[in-house]
């Protein structure tokens, strides 16, 4: 598949890397000649340096015979512009565009811009996607990450196992003995900076990182196993008024339980526009590591923190702080994915990586064909994807313990005939059924033709 990817900057990068690594022909641009160097000197890809929406940029880029192009620069016009020349000129099947002024995503989603006048067929908003991640994360708070699976009835949640943990030291195999009915699997963990999908033997050890498949109705049992208790969040303070930070507040005071919120935001414009925008919700204007601040927000009641500035710093500074005062939960947004490995010792509970939210997206459109969606895993390190088995593939058909998976690859639900269900090696897979999917990078084009989706994308 050959794809044009318009920004060398973190999203644009983390893309090609994902596409190039997957044989498919990537080309970069970027104005900054530094960006597409550092593309073209690292990944299999070739470069242009100059103004992805100029057509004879996008002629060099080879838009004449492209199927798809991505456009991920960090201005929405040029993003727009990018998609319109790429359909009226080149007639580019397939156009995506990363937009972030919330006018131009209501004019979008209200139908003020018809196809035929903007051509964009697939809509990023990474403050909209960010925002569905924050809430997420306090909707689990014992998860350090989660994300849903097949129309949310499977949840994959991101657990770090604690000396305290029931089940530490304990083989996964006796897990299935002990707990036959519970309807979850350990389909990844990090152990010492390394990420694997374990085996039947493997054991879990107090400091891993564990990635857990579970069903939806089974979630809070799971967290019980693994020694986490589920804490309802009743007070959160979010600390950052942006964009973000307004539309995690209005998610949380429009929902039934009374979830009580508070804004802390350091800009008096900003802060005012939040005030105003929101019904229930306080908003203190000042900075969020301010102590006095944080006491009159009475951050020591609060059940969790969210930190959603434009600053990691300040972030990670402040959902430290937050926890000292007697926080129970700390949330930070975090866009430098090398600041990661501090948020363990900080006392930092969950992160939000924006870049992985939103390539995480963005390839879910990607693997077009059968493939209902894709999640990104740290630093592109692996993915789950949920997919429907087609007639085709060579897992139809066929018991579980049969298939030739990768090492790197566990499958960690299975939904038949609207039902989920926990994997086991007497089960037969059959055309329709739709499977979650483990899979270290590497062994991501062998999922694909496992699935047989990579050469349906439209």
């Amino acid at each position: 598949m050959k794809v044009i990817i318009c920004g060398a900057g973190q999203v644009g990068w983390q893309i090609a890397r994902h596409l190039s690594g997957e044989r498919n022909d990537v080309t970069v641009v970027d104005n900054n000649p530094d960006l597409v160097r550092r593309a073209t000197d690292a990944l299999d890809v070739q470069g242009i340096a100059g103004f992805a929406s100029y057509p004879d940029v996008l002629d060099q880029a080879g838009a004449r015979d492209a199927d798809m192009i991505i456009a991920a620069t960090h201005s929405d016009e040029v993003n727009m512009v990018t998609c319109q020349v790429a359909h009226s000129v080149f007639s580019i099947p397939r156009k995506i565009a990363r937009l972030r002024s919330k006018s131009y995503l209501t004019a979008i989603y209200s139908d003020l811009y018809r196809r035929d006048h903007m051509p964009i067929d697939v809509v990023i908003s990474p403050e909209m996607e960010v925002a569905e991640a924050a809430l997420q994360r306090l909707n689990a708070p014992a998860a350090f990450d989660t994300e849903k699976f097949l129309d949310g009835d499977a949840a994959l949640m991101g657990l770090t196992i604690d000396d305290d943990c029931p089940i530490v030291n304990t083989p996964l195999k006796q897990l299935t003995d002990l707990f036959s009915t519970l309807r979850s699997i350990v389909v990844g963990i990090r152990r010492e900076g390394t990420l694997f999908a374990p085996e039947s033997n493997d054991q879990i050890f107090a400091g891993d990182s564990c990635y857990v498949m579970s069903h939806n109705e089974d979630v809070r049992r799971t967290l019980e196993i693994f020694g986490k208790t589920h804490h309802k969040q009743e007070r959160v303070v979010i600390i950052g008024g942006g964009n973000v930070g307004l539309m995690v507040a209005r998610d949380l005071e429009q929902r039934a339980d009374r979830v009580r919120v508070k804004v802390i935001e350091r800009n008096r414009k900003i802060a005012e526009r939040a005030a105003e925008a929101l019904e229930r919700t306080i908003v203190l204007n000042g900075d969020g590591l301010d102590v006095t601040l944080l006491a009159e927000a009475n951050i020591e009641r609060a059940d969790a923190v969210l930190c959603v500035t434009d600053d990691d710093k300040t972030n990670m500074l402040a959902a430290v702080r937050a926890k000292s005062e007697g926080c129970r939960m700390a949330i930070a947004l975090i866009n430098d994915p090398t600041l990661e490995p501090l948020m363990e010792p900080l006392g930092i509970d969950a992160y939000i990586n924006p870049r992985s939210v939103t390539v995480s997206s963005i390839l879910r459109h990607f693997r077009h064909g059968r493939v209902r969606a894709v999640y990104s895993i740290g630093d592109a390190e692996a993915e789950v994807i949920e997919a429907e088995v087609l007639s085709t593939s060579p897992m139809a058909g066929q018991k579980l313990r049969d298939i030739d998976f990768p090492e790197g690859v566990l499958v960690g639900a299975v939904r038949k005939a609207g039902k989920v269900k926990r994997p086991t090696g007497s089960m037969v897979i059959e055309e329709g059924d739709q499977v979650v999917l483990f899979t270290l990078a590497k062994d991501v084009p062998e999922v694909e033709r496992l699935l047989q989706v990579s050469i349906d994308f439209f």
